[in-house]
C-alpha cells in the first residue's frame, strides 16, 4: 500500500471505524516520521504503521513509533527480534502479515500478538494458498488471533470470515478504491476497468510472486529475459536509493538483511528493488500504463468509489443482513 495508505486515507478509515495502517515501507525515515505526525493531527482514533524492519532508517522509525505510542505495527519480511521486543515492552500490538503456514508459526514464535494471513487472492506479494485454506491451516497451528485478508470487500465477507474462525478481515484494495485514497483518478479508472482475469501473479516483476494488473508494461516484463530484468533491477535500485535518501551502506545492509531473514535468493533480493520505483509511476504519477498496479483479485468486481465512512456503513449493513440470515437458519434448524 505504499503511496496509498497515506495520512489522509489512514485517518479517514480510522475515523470511520476501521483500524488504518500507515504505509511507510517506501518512505525515508524523515518522511516516515512526518507521515506519522500528520496522521496523528488528523485523527484521535487508533492506527498502526507498516514498514520493513530491514529498510534504511528503520531504527529511527521504530523510535518514532515508541515515542509516539502508536497502537500497532505491521511488518512481514525479515522481522528483527530486538524491534519486536521493544514494541511488546511498550504494549504496542505486533501484527505481521504472512502468506504461508510456516511463516505464521515463525511469526508467533517471534512474538506476534495478532496475525494477518493473506491468501493468494490478495494483492502485491502473495502466496499460493487461497485465503480459506490458509486461514484454516493457520488457525489449527497458532494460538493467537488471526485476521483474514485476500478477496474481501463487504460485510458478507466479514461474516464469512468470522464463521471460518477469523477475528476479522483486512482490506487493502477495497480501501484503495475510495474517495480519500490518494491514487490518481486515471489509475483508479484502470482498476475499475480491470477484470478478474486481468489480475494475475508474476515472479518476473521483483523476483517474488506478485499479484498485479497485467497492463501492457507488466506483460512486457513478464516476457523479459533474465539480463533485461537484471538491468531493470539495478536501475530501480538507484531510483529507490534516491527516493529514500539512503546511502550505499544502507542499501547493502538492507540487501544482506533480506538474504538473512527470508528464503530469498541473491537474484530475488536484487530484483526486489523493482517494486517502489515502478509502482510509483502508476500510484503517484498517474500513469497506469507505464507502471505497476498491485491489486487483489477483488478489484475485478469493484465498480464504485465510496468514501471510507460510506464503505464502513455499507459493510456493517451487509454484516447485519448476513447475521440475521444465519440466525434465521439456526432458528429453522431448532
Amino acid at each position: 500500500m505504499g503511496w496509498v495508505a497515506m495520512p489522509a486515507l489512514v485517518a479517514a478509515s480510522s475515523n470511520a471505524g476501521a483500524f488504518g495502517f500507515l504505509a511507510l515501507a517506501t518512505a525515508g525515515p524523515e518522511e516516515a516520521i512526518e507521515m506519522i505526525d500528520e496522521t496523528l493531527s488528523l485523527t484521535d482514533k487508533p492506527f498502526g504503521v507498516n514498514f520493513h524492519m530491514f529498510q534504511p532508517g528503520a531504527d529511527q522509525i521504530v523510535q518514532a513509533v515508541l515515542d509516539r505510542k502508536i497502537k500497532a505495527v505491521s511488518y512481514s519480511r525479515s522481522p528483527i527480534p530486538d524491534y519486536i521486543k521493544a514494541f511488546k515492552e511498550q504494549g504496542i500490538v505486533c501484527m505481521p502479515t504472512v502468506g504461508a503456514l510456516k511463516h505464521a508459526v515463525k511469526a508467533e514464535q517471534l512474538g506476534a500478538d495478532v496475525l494477518v494471513i493473506q491468501g493468494s487472492e490478495g494483492g502485491g506479494h502473495t502466496g499460493s494458498t487461497p485465503t480459506t485454506l490458509l486461514l484454516s491451516s493457520v488457525l489449527e497451528n497458532v494460538q493467537i488471533p488471526v485476521v483474514a485478508a485476500g478477496g474481501f470487500r463487504d460485510g458478507f465477507g466479514l461474516a464469512a470470515s468470522l464463521a471460518w474462525g477469523a477475528s476479522g478481515i483486512a482490506m487493502g484494495t477495497r480501501f484503495m478504491m475510495t474517495q480519500e485514497s490518494p491514487v490518481p483518478a486515471k489509475t483508479k479508472e484502470a482498476y475499475i476497468s480491470a477484470g478478474v482475469e486481468d489480475i494475475k501473479v508474476t515472479k518476473k516483476f521483483d523476483g517474488l510472486p506478485h499479484r498485479l494488473i497485467f497492463n501492457d508494461y507488466i506483460q512486457k516484463i513478464d516476457r523479459s529475459n533474465p539480463f533485461s530484468l537484471f538491468v531493470m533491477s539495478v536501475t530501480s535500485a538507484w531510483k529507490y536509493k534516491q527516493l529514500t535518501k539512503a546511502s550505499y551502506g544502507d542499501i547493502m545492509r538492507s540487501f544482506f538483511a533480506m538474504l538473512k531473514g527470508d528464503d530469498l535468493t541473491i537474484s530475488q533480493s536484487i530484483m526486489s528493488a523493482n517494486s517502489p520505483a515502478i509502482i510509483q509511476k502508476a500510484m503517484v504519477d498517474g500513469s497506469p500504463n507505464e507502471g505497476a498496479m498491485p491489486s487483489g483479485q477483488v478489484a475485478g468486481i469493484l465498480t464504485n468509489l465510496p468514501t471510507c465512512n460510506e464503505l464502513i456503513q455499507q459493510i456493517m449493513r451487509e454484516f447485519n443482513v448476513a447475521a440475521t440470515n444465519f440466525k434465521k437458519i439456526e432458528g429453522e434448524k431448532s
